[in-house]
């Protein structure tokens, strides 16, 4: 017996570079291991250099190209724009996609500033099409479960959240300059690019929102060699002899209040050497307490407070069985997934979101409250770490 295809989705991706890469493979990728009620076509990526984004679409699957991300959004053909491109762009891309009757996928953090991501929530609330923002980390089936036990009250009343994102890809000061260290295009350095994949994580996981914070944020390498070209995330790219400005933050650190009374601790930097990846998020309630790293992505830690002192310890939850979130689609258990599986989840979730009319997660309205917590860390770091409540108006805004 053969199957009826489902309803096509026309997808247009704007950006074609690391995150591009990850999006393309998940949308070929999430109709062949799940049953999704709409078939997503590549339809058109766009990238202003006709070569580079011709080379791109024909590299990673997509059937059509444009040089001018307006003329995609324009398009029949696209029922959903996917924006991968720096977060000084993300706020006009999506506003034209919404007006355009469009659904929009837009990478984290949401937008440069709050009120571009109010903005952008104004838009999506009332528009014919669906918005989400992409923190991919939620959809790690090991995170989920941890969501899982706190909802289930497992760990009790939570207390305690330490949360870190540790990388080191810039630790080098001869790592040249590129768009992630311009505050012009990315809005904020290791803050906005990796800190707010922990502040959604923490906020995912307890089910709570962050209500202050007290912070701290420092520029390590404040002059970096000016790349002729430069290949991302590597580190690596080849340099004239010039030098140009560090204009983000290489770390933060900052304090937090929970909305239920628990108290956290963040960190983010892309100087801690020898951590390519390390996200780590622990939870301790009154009845227990949760541990993940995601450079151990499939395995999570839990503490039952319950056993008695003699037999009581960490007990380590290997995440790979079908009961698990989106592991049935995949491998026997014992077979770990990746860091791509994630987009997939992604592309899985937003998909059958769209398909019965329901607001998708993250919305932007979650995005809105990630920047919130942003702002509030740089307005605290700018005036000696004083206490920031995220409700209090940032300078100039109405009172």
């Amino acid at each position: 017996m053969t199957l009826a295809p489902q309803p096509r989705l026309g997808v247009g991706m704007v950006g074609y570079a690391f995150m591009g890469v990850a999006h393309s493979q998940a949308w070929r990728t999430a109709p062949r291991f799940f049953d999704l009620p709409l078939t997503p076509d590549l339809t058109v990526v766009a990238g202003r250099n006709a070569d580079a984004v011709r080379a791109a679409a024909d590299r990673l699957g997509w059937r059509d190209v444009e040089t001018d991300w307006k003329a995609l959004v324009a398009r029949d053909d696209v029922d959903l724009v996917d924006i991968c491109t720096p977060g000084d762009t993300h706020a006009d891309i999506a506003l034209a996609a919404l007006a355009a009757g469009k659904h929009v996928l837009c990478e984290k953090p949401l937008a440069n500033t709050v009120a571009e991501a109010e903005a952008m929530v104004a838009a999506a609330t009332g528009a014919t099409g669906l918005a989400m923002v992409g923190f991919t980390y939620r959809r790690v089936p090991a995170v989920q479960l941890a969501r899982t036990l706190v909802e289930q009250g497992r760990i009790g009343t939570v207390r305690h959240v330490r949360a870190q994102y540790l990388q080191d890809w810039i630790a080098d000061p001869a790592v040249p300059l590129s768009w992630r260290l311009d505050k012009q295009k990315a809005g904020s350095g290791a803050l906005g690019d990796i800190g707010a994949h922990v502040v959604d994580l923490a906020q995912f996981v307890t089910g709570e929102t962050l209500t202050g914070v007290s912070a701290m944020l420092e520029t390590f390498v404040r002059e970096r060699p000016v790349a002729d070209q430069f290949s991302g995330l590597s580190g690596t790219g080849s340099t004239s002899g010039a030098t140009g400005p560090v204009t983000v933050d290489d770390a933060a650190v900052f304090l937090a209040r929970l909305s239920g009374g628990g108290l956290a601790t963040f960190e983010a930097t892309r100087f801690a050497s020898g951590r390519k990846n390390a996200i780590r998020l622990e939870v301790n309630g009154s009845a227990g307490s949760l541990a993940f790293d995601f450079e151990d992505m499939n395995v999570l830690h839990y503490f039952d407070a319950s056993q008695p002192a003699w037999e009581a310890g960490f007990r380590r939850i290997v995440v790979t069985e079908p009961e698990h979130a989106y592991v049935g689609a995949w491998w026997p258990p014992g077979h770990g997934l990746g860091y791509e599986h994630a987009f997939t989840h992604q592309v899985v979730d937003l998909v059958d979101a769209l398909a019965a009319n329901r607001q998708p997660t993250p919305s932007f309205a979650d995005g809105l409250q990630v920047q919130r917590v942003l702002d509030a860390v740089e307005r605290s770091a700018a005036d000696e770490s004083r206490w920031t409540p995220l409700n209090e108006p940032a300078e100039g805004a109405a009172r």
